[in-house]
C-alpha cells in the first residue's frame, strides 16, 4: 500500500485512532522492516473498537503480529514524546 492510501487507510472515526495513526505513519512507518509493514497494513483492517482498546492499552492483542505492531507504535509514540 502506498503512502496516500495508508494516511487515508489511518484516517479513522474516532479522533483519538487518527491522532495516533496519521503520526505514526508520516514519522515512523518508512522506518519499519517490510514484515512490520505488513503487520500495521493488517492492523488497519481491525474495527476501530478493537484499534481503540489495544492502542489506550486497554487489552493487548492475542495474535503476535498484532502485539508486535502495537507495541511498536507504542514505543514510537513515547520515543516523539
Amino acid at each position: 500500500m502506498n503512502k496516500n492510501r495508508l494516511m487515508w487507510a489511518s484516517r479513522r472515526g474516532m479522533l483519538e485512532l487518527d491522532l495516533i495513526l496519521q503520526p505514526f505513519v508520516e514519522n515512523t512507518f518508512d522506518s519499519l522492516s517490510e514484515n512490520d509493514q505488513l503487520r500495521f497494513e493488517a492492523l488497519l483492517e481491525r474495527e476501530d473498537t478493537q484499534l481503540f482498546v489495544w492502542l489506550m492499552k486497554r487489552e493487548q492483542p492475542s495474535d503476535p503480529d498484532s502485539q508486535r505492531i502495537v507495541q511498536i507504535i507504542h514505543e514510537s509514540r513515547a520515543n516523539s514524546a
